[in-house]
């Protein structure tokens, strides 16, 4: 958000009034509903500091109180809205009812100022805009699709669907990670109880030694120290990091960039998020195409649910190369995101005029290879734990053995 300085005449008075906006042609807009008045210009000017401490104290504790709303309830609430809707219920009625009758205290909250801005006369869509961070990119990408094609039910019924499948993978993602966390759990508390209890005992012997001591040791030592004498502070810095490293992620563009251009680097984790990205971006692309969509808007719509900037960015140049003139399946060749195999797919798609049906097809393939990986995460998963656990077990035991040995070996010597 940018700052801008609105200048308006209050009763024969010039008044200078600060706000925040994506734009000027907005911030034009936000001061002439909120102040009574004449706006004489707007401009945007630097933001005081007392008002970014102000920002970023109310960032601060506004990500670390908002919650999404929890799966179960999400996919309850659009599967009773669809219900309600095609019952010819109103929307606003439909939001208050859910709203009054959920038991969820995050979707009462925002179905409940959904219902205030629809009664206000507020499309459905523009309203969970700012719920992003609540209710997701996707309930925002398919409640836009039922509002250009006037099929709002069939919409939402279709992203239940969606929602349950994505729930469901999740579900398989936590269950095939579960062996994997609970054996690292288990060999980080027994390394905390070894650097805590048993370094500490063999601390002694090795200052009384008085040589040189191996790398290893001087590791295991240095952790012991920081361990036995600053545990809660390290344990304060990192939340602290972690927390900073959070607010920095949901409010700083580029680091966000950085961050989610290195996860696609990450070993197994990037193939997940390919995968998921590029199986939802042709699943709800096909439906928007199978609605009657022009190819650039529902490019448009389908690029603004995904979460990955990397990939919404190499994306976004499929539509400026289809608004350019040039064919779907070149612009996605460019991007390099696509197997030959897909091009060739969407390619006879466009040329059969049955490109909803092709490019369905490409997201139930892309949904095949997602499954792919979640069943075999475990497998792929613990030649990466073995590691983690052997640099663990051979720090432990050079750290503690290799000094043992040089005093052997000097005792042998002196003998």
């Amino acid at each position: 958000m940018k700052y801008f300085i609105a200048t308006i005449l209050i009763k024969g008075k010039k008044d200078h009034v600060g706000l925040y906006a994506n734009d000027k042609k907005q911030a034009s807009e936000i001061a002439k509903q909120k102040y009574q008045g004449i706006l004489i210009k707007v401009v945007e000017a630097k933001e005081p500091l007392e008002n970014q401490l102000k920002r970023f104290k109310n960032d601060l504790l506004k990500n670390i109180r908002k919650k999404k709303i929890k799966p179960d309830a999400l996919i309850a609430s659009i599967r009773q809205l669809a219900v309600m809707t095609n019952a010819g219920i109103s929307i606003y009625d439909s939001l208050s009812e859910i709203a009054k009758s959920t038991q969820d205290e995050s979707l009462k909250l925002v179905f409940g100022k959904l219902a205030e801005d629809i009664n206000s006369g507020h499309s459905l869509s523009t309203s969970m805009e700012n719920f992003r961070f609540e209710l997701g990119n996707l309930t925002i990408a398919m409640t836009q699709l039922g509002e250009k094609t006037g099929n709002l039910d069939d919409s939402l019924y279709s992203l239940a669907d969606m929602l349950e499948e994505i729930r469901a993978n999740v579900i398989k993602f936590k269950k095939a990670m579960a062996y994997p966390r609970n054996v690292m759990i288990a060999m980080a508390i027994a390394f905390t109880v070894l650097i805590s209890y048993v370094v500490p005992q063999f601390k002694t012997i090795f200052e009384e030694l008085g040589a040189n001591l191996p790398l290893p040791t001087q590791i295991l030592l240095t952790l012991e120290h920081l361990f036995n004498n600053y545990g809660p502070y390290v344990l304060a810095i990192l939340f602290a990091s972690f927390i900073t490293f959070k607010y920095l992620i949901n409010n700083n563009k580029d680091i966000r960039f950085a961050w989610h251009k290195t996860l696609l680097k990450t070993y197994l984790i990037k193939n997940i998020i390919m995968y998921a990205t590029l199986s939802r971006f042709t699943l709800v692309f096909s439906e928007l195409i199978r609605a009657g969509i022009p190819i650039a808007e529902a490019l448009d719509t389908s690029i603004s649910m995904i979460d990955n900037l990397p990939l919404k960015q190499k994306l976004s140049t499929v539509r400026s190369a289809v608004e350019k003139g040039s064919a779907l399946n070149k612009g996605l060749e460019d991007t390099k995101l696509f197997e030959n195999m897909i091009i060739q797919m969407i390619k006879a798609g466009e040329d059969s005029g049955t490109l909803d049906t092709m490019i369905k097809k490409v997201a139930e393939y892309f949904k095949m290879r997602f499954d792919a990986i979640i069943d075999g995460l475990s497998e792929a998963i613990e030649p990466l734990m073995l590691l983690i656990i052997a640099c663990m077990v051979i720090l432990l035991a050079l750290g503690i053995f290799l000094p043992m040995w040089d005093m052997g070996n000097a005792v042998q010597g002196r003998s």
